[in-house]
């Protein structure tokens, strides 16, 4: 019986460490202030703006590659509102297409929609960074969950946008995203 209740505690132990790490070491730990003073400077407006190709891959809760995909994207401002157009095609053959509607508050602050968000995503831009937090709906064929998704981006010194996301249910990391978006230069 004592082995049993040991196992049990060192079972236990190890999970509260497990989440303390994440929460004070991992991807979750990252705050807008850490990127506050990087340069380049994130502007939505600027660098997510025009016609954009983004390339990326999705982990499942493994860590191993779910799925490939490639995306078009055309984003256009007026003023602090905007709306980025996305076309996704995957190693499946299947397609999505999303429209964001977003608002930038005067403070950095982002305000996100968009028709398969459960409710509206919120964010900031820091730095060289944005990050935005949103629940999402998978579609009907992806199981229909609805997903906790933290979402950062950095600005590379090149213009590049690199994307790396985390999907949530219930508190547990479900899947990654990792994707590279880049202006298309217009010939």
């Amino acid at each position: 019986m004592t082995t049993i209740v040991y196992l049990a505690l060192g079972g236990v132990l190890m999970l509260c460490l497990m989440g303390l790490r994440e929460r004070f070491a991992g991807f979750m730990a990252q705050s807008p202030s850490d990127y506050a003073l990087t340069e380049p400077r994130f502007d939505l407006r600027q660098h997510l703006h025009g016609d954009i190709k983004c390339d990326g891959v999705i982990y499942g809760p493994l860590g191993r590659v779910a799925s490939r995909f490639t995306g078009d994207f055309v984003a256009s401002w007026e003023g602090n509102k905007g709306v980025m157009r996305e076309h996704f095609e995957y190693d499946s053959g299947n397609s999505q297409d999303r429209e964001w509607r977003l608002e930038l508050g005067n403070d950095g602050s982002i305000r996100a929609e968009a028709d398969d968000l459960v409710g509206e995503g919120q964010g900031v831009q820091s730095g060289s960074s944005v990050c935005l937090r949103y629940r999402i709906r998978l579609p009907d064929e992806a199981g229909g969950h609805v997903l906790s998704v933290t979402d950062w981006m950095y600005l590379a010194p090149n213009g590049v946008v690199v994307n790396r996301s985390q999907f949530r249910k219930f508190g547990i990391k479900v899947a990654e995203l990792v994707a590279t978006m880049r202006k298309v230069e217009v010939a």
